[in-house]
């Protein structure tokens, strides 16, 4: 068995499709290492058997921007004194909830 943490899109690429460029058949991913696991297995088991019923390629995946461009270098908007960084993106990270919630402003960790 493999265990995947996080799988950049370059990786899952070279480990999900078979010498003949064809998406590989349902049910070569293991997963393991983790509480849910066996969650995980069952749905990209699910995963997989949808690309392979409906004949989608990563590269279809990629087209259709499912994914974000690892090469891209993400935009910093905010950061606190340590370097800790955010994007701006999504729910606010720990440490700027947490300056939040002790009176600062968002405002001070924008990055100008």
């Amino acid at each position: 068995m493999r265990a995947i943490q996080s799988v950049p899109h370059e990786a899952f690429r070279r480990s999900s499709r078979g010498a003949n460029s064809e998406p590989l058949e349902a049910g070569r991913l293991f997963v393991s290492g983790s509480r849910d696991s066996a969650d995980k297995q069952a749905a990209i088991l699910w995963v997989r058997m949808q690309m392979v019923r409906n004949s989608i390629s990563f590269d279809d995946l990629l087209r259709a921007g499912c994914f974000e461009d690892a090469t891209k270098p993400q935009a910093v908007r905010y950061r606190s004194a340590d370097g800790r960084v955010w994007d701006g993106k999504g729910e606010p990270p720990d440490w700027l909830q947490r300056a939040v919630n002790a009176g600062q402003s968002v405002e001070h960790f924008r990055v100008k």
